[in-house]
C-alpha cells in the first residue's frame, strides 16, 4: 500500500497546483464540471487523508464522519467558506482552510465592472447590436447613470470592500461604508470612507456593492425594505454570496423602477437565477466569475495546497480557519 497522502480535489483546478499536489500525494480528481453528487461524494470522501473542496460542496457531519478519522484537513478553493461546518470540523479534530487575499483585487475588478455595465446600460447596448437591428445615434438612447463624483456605498468592509473603495476614489467617488464591526483608524483614514449604519447608506449611496459574508444574519439582508430605501436612479452589485440578496424582491425592485439596475455575479439558489431577472434589461448578470483569471485561480489552487501540505506536516497552514482544532 502507498504511503504518500491520499487527496480528493472536488473540481478540476490548475495545472501548476495540481502537479505541485500530485509530486507528493495520491490524487483523485472528480473531473465533472457539474459538481460532485452528494451521495458519490460521500462515497469517494471514504478514507482521505485531505479533500479540497468547492463551495458548492457542503462539509457538515454527515461529512466528516463518511470521511472517517483519516481525515486531517478540508480545503476550501474560496474565501467564503459558509458550505464548511466550522464547529463540527473543530469537534472532529478536522483542519478547514480557505483561500483570502490572493483573490482581493481581482474580485474588486469584478464588482466595478459590474457597476461600470449596470450603470451604463452596457449589457442592453451589446444586446440590441447582437440583434442586428437597424439603429441610430440619438440623444436619448440607453441614457444610463453617470459613476464619477457618484456616492459609493460599500456594505462589508473587508479586503475586497476597501479594494473597490480604491477603485471608486479613482473615480472621485465619495465612499461611505457599512460595517459589523469598527475598522481601524488607519484603515478608514487610508480608504477615506466615511461609516454609515446600513439603513443611512442605503438612502445616500448612489451605488451599493455587497462583499459581507453569508451568515443567518446577513441572509436576505438586502430586501424590499432594504430596497425602498434606495434612490430611484441606484444601482446594486453583488459579488459576494447570492442569499444576502432576495431574488424575488430584487425583481420587484428593477420591474417597479425602485432602482435603476443591478449587477450580478452571485446568486441566491445559485446555479439557479430568478426567472423575472432572466427577463430584465436592467440587470447584468455573470456565472460567478469574480476571481476567473488565470492568475488568480493559479494563486488559490497553490494556497489550498499549502494549506494541505501544512496540516499533512502537522504545521500550521498559512489561512486556518479553526486554530482550536490544531
Amino acid at each position: 500500500m502507498s504511503e504518500r497522502p491520499n487527496v480528493l480535489v472536488t473540481r478540476p483546478i490548475m495545472d501548476a497546483p495540481l502537479a505541485a499536489l500530485r509530486a507528493r500525494c495520491d490524487v483523485t480528481v472528480h473531473e465533472n464540471v457539474s459538481g460532485i453528487p452528494r451521495e458519490e461524494l460521500l462515497e469517494v470522501v471514504a478514507g482521505r487523508d485531505a479533500v479540497i473542496t468547492m463551495l458548492t460542496e457542503r462539509v457538515d457531519g454527515e461529512f466528516l464522519s463518511a470521511a472517517g478519522p483519516s481525515l486531517k484537513v478540508v480545503a476550501n478553493h474560496a474565501v467564503g467558506f459558509d458550505n464548511i461546518d466550522v464547529p463540527a470540523c473543530t469537534a472532529a479534530g478536522v483542519l478547514a482552510t480557505n483561500t483570502p487575499d490572493v483573490l482581493t483585487e481581482t474580485t474588486a475588478d469584478t464588482a466595478f465592472a459590474l457597476l461600470l455595465a449596470a450603470s451604463r446600460r452596457l449589457g442592453e447596448g451589446e444586446r440590441l447590436l447582437r440583434t442586428r437591428r437597424p439603429w441610430i445615434w440619438g440623444p436619448l438612447m440607453l441614457l444610463g447613470q453617470d459613476v464619477h463624483h457618484k456616492t459609493l456605498g460599500i456594505v462589508g468592509f473587508g479586503r475586497i470592500g476597501r479594494a473597490v473603495a480604491r477603485r471608486g476614489r479613482g473615480f472621485g467617488m465619495r465612499i461611505l461604508y457599512s460595517n459589523r464591526g469598527p475598522i481601524s483608524p488607519e484603515a478608514e483614514a487610508e480608504s477615506g470612507a466615511e461609516r454609515r449604519e446600513l439603513p443611512e447608506l442605503l438612502e445616500e449611496a448612489d451605488f451599493v456593492s455587497i462583499h459581507t459574508n453569508l451568515t443567518p444574519d446577513t441572509r436576505h439582508l438586502f430586501d424590499a425594505a432594504a430596497f425602498a430605501r434606495m434612490k430611484r436612479t441606484a444601482v446594486l452589485v453583488n459579488t459576494s454570496r447570492g442569499p444576502v440578496v432576495d431574488e424575488a424582491a430584487l425583481a420587484d425592485a428593477l420591474e417597479n423602477g425602485e432602482i435603476f439596475a443591478a449587477g450580478l455575479d452571485v446568486f441566491e439558489r445559485e446555479p439557479q437565477v430568478e426567472p423575472r431577472l432572466l427577463a430584465l434589461e436592467n440587470v447584468v448578470m455573470i456565472p460567478h466569475l469574480g476571481s476567473a483569471t488565470v492568475d488568480t485561480r493559479d494563486a488559490m489552487g497553490l494556497l489550498a495546497v499549502e494549506n494541505v501540505f501544512a496540516a499533512l506536516d502537522r504545521r500550521r497552514p498559512p489561512t486556518l480557519l479553526n486554530p482550536e482544532a490544531l
